[in-house]
């Protein structure tokens, strides 16, 4: 086997039953929750079960630290896969780097519960911390791959509810188009090892539930952008996902929104998940806690001036 990180990774995932086509889906859950608890406990962190807006979340909050400023975050999984269990040693590295409490919401799941359930369940939980006290100024939003859509989703509904926006968004590895016309679909489906298009494009209908993948609130990239928080997008350059935030970048930009986008060479589908034995996704998540410390910063200055 390669000594390289990122091949020890590839092969840790051709032996996972996550993503095999035919395999039920309820084990192809397990198997996701599997592979995160192969890499143990959550460390730095104390993790509370909690409920937020009536559904399970876990909230990471680092050891002997009362943080002032909250990430609601929300895992990927193609909306048909994933918990706060599967996600719980990248949320709890983001709350460490980002001297954060990370609170890892529960959203339902397709096909069982198909859109909007997940976008309504998204923006009660964002609207609970705001009922809660958490100011605005004080919270970000995040979330990798589907949880990287929902949260853009999320956004997009609050605004159009009058809510308002937190200090900063994040996206790891979002996906944000469910139409699968970008060209990375094309360009990318060798060396992309998580995600097979037409099996993506599948479930993507799973998703939808008879509902139509250009709905702006399922394909965020289909919306009119303008409005939304600064933004912090990163992508691997191996991935079938790649265009999905390479367009959104370009047109929330063109929207008037800030959005910072870096697109890691040889980078996987969410890699940021094997930060244990990948010193990339150390650092892609030490960059997105430092973009989410600027901006709180940057609020807290706003209102002292």
């Amino acid at each position: 086997m390669s000594a390289d990180p990122i091949d020890q990774v590839i092969e840790l995932l051709k032996q996972s039953a996550m993503g095999r086509e035919g395999l039920p889906l309820e084990e192809r859950r397990a198997s996701m929750d599997a592979m995160a608890a192969a890499f143990g406990e959550p460390q730095g962190v104390t993790r509370e079960h909690s409920e937020l807006a009536g559904r399970p979340a876990q909230v990471f909050t680092p050891e002997g630290q009362q943080p002032d400023n909250t990430l609601l975050y929300f895992h990927g999984g193609g909306y048909v896969m994933g918990s706060p269990n599967s996600h719980a040693n990248l949320t709890g590295r983001l709350a460490t780097a980002a001297a954060a409490r990370v609170i890892s919401f529960d959203y339902r799941l397709a096909p069982e519960n198909p859109f909007p359930a997940a976008v309504e369940d998204g923006v009660e939980a964002y609207k609970a911390l705001l009922d809660q006290g958490v100011a605005p100024a004080n919270l970000a939003v995040g979330g990798d791959s589907a949880g990287g859509g929902l949260t853009f989703a999320t956004l997009l509904k609050a605004r159009d509810m009058g809510l308002p926006m937190p200090a900063a968004a994040i996206g790891l590895s979002p996906w944000t188009d469910l139409t699968g016309r970008s060209e990375t679909y094309k360009t990318r489906a060798d060396a992309d090892p998580m995600i097979e298009p037409a099996g993506i494009v599948e479930t993507g209908q799973e998703y939808l539930g008879g509902g139509s993948s250009e709905d702006p609130l399922a394909s965020p990239l289909l919306a009119d952008l303008h409005g939304l928080p600064p933004l912090f997008l990163q992508v691997g350059d191996a991935e079938v996902l790649l265009d999905d935030s390479r367009e959104f970048e370009k047109k929330a930009r063109a929207a008037g929104v800030e959005c910072k986008l870096e697109v890691w060479d040889r980078m996987i589908h969410v890699w940021h998940a094997f930060f244990p034995m990948l010193p990339e996704g150390e650092q892609a998540i030490d960059g997105l806690a430092a973009f989410l410390k600027d901006h709180w910063q940057r609020q807290a200055r706003a209102q002292v001036a």
